[in-house]
């Protein structure tokens, strides 16, 4: 880590010697460059300010977030599975007790990712935990380090184990993802990053483009991707930041959402 540099944004790693003028994910429009100009952090940096912060949310799903808040207030998501257990998103930091709780718990499988802004420091992890990164090729050209654990997904969706799926939704970015998870509520659970957008009075949820910049997708593509929900059954949502938890009235309230955009 000595030789990369973080995005203070975005939480993104680049190599110290290629790292360019202003963040890739950040000059995107999905996300920004603040008004004070593009600043950079070192791991060691980071490390010496912050912390990781690990809550239960219940029996086999647990997040990972950073103290004091960092970047975009990103958080992971670790799911306890039979067969092998699954991160979900990545946040900037890895630490001793981290590694070792995730051990305890049988270490990972896989990791998968909702879409670029949770890259961060993902080779790290996939190589402590010496496990596969599942990213969906649409998204290729925003990873900004290579890494040997990297795995690139074509099509709608890819089966895990324990009818685990990474489903390919799009919108925000080409590869948006969720990962469908049947075991933790009664007819299923969406683990999802910001795909949806789940608003803080948790009564409407909203598919954007850009969430930050209130940049919003077509008509039609808010159709299509409201079709590709329709395929699939959940009653629990867990979005990209832990005010986005949602247990109770989930598809109702995802349906009376999707009536008022087409109202």
């Amino acid at each position: 880590m000595k030789d990369q540099i973080i995005c203070t944004t975005c939480g993104t790693y680049y190599n110290s010697d290629k790292f360019p003028e202003n963040c890739r994910i950040c000059s995107d429009d999905r996300q920004y460059i603040p008004a004070i100009g593009q600043t950079w952090t070192k791991p060691a940096d980071l490390y010496r300010k912050h912390s990781i912060k690990l809550n239960k949310l219940q029996d086999r799903l647990y997040e990972f977030e950073i103290n004091p808040s960092f970047a975009i207030g990103q958080r992971a998501l670790l799911i306890l599975s039979e067969s092998g257990n699954v991160l979900w998103d990545c946040i900037p930091m890895l630490d001793e007790m981290t590694i070792e709780f995730i051990k305890s718990k049988g270490g990972l499988k896989a990791i998968g990712f909702s879409h670029p802004h949770f890259y961060s420091n993902m080779n790290e992890w996939a190589e402590t935990f010496d496990c596969p990164i599942y990213i969906h090729n649409n998204d290729k050209d925003n990873i900004m380090l290579k890494g040997n654990n990297i795995i690139l997904w074509k099509d709608k969706q890819l089966e895990l184990w324990d009818e685990m799926k990474i489903i390919c939704i799009g919108g925000h970015f080409p590869g948006s993802s969720i990962l469908h998870v049947p075991f933790l509520s009664s007819k299923g659970t969406i683990i999802c990053g910001d795909t949806l957008f789940l608003a803080p009075s948790k009564k409407h949820f909203s598919i954007v483009y850009s969430s930050p910049n209130r940049i919003p997708l077509p008509l039609s593509e808010i159709k299509r991707i409201k079709e590709r929900f329709d395929e699939i059954s959940f009653d629990s949502f867990y979005g990209y930041q832990k005010i986005q938890n949602l247990n109770s009235n989930v598809k109702k309230i995802f349906e009376d959402s999707m009536k008022r955009y087409f109202a």
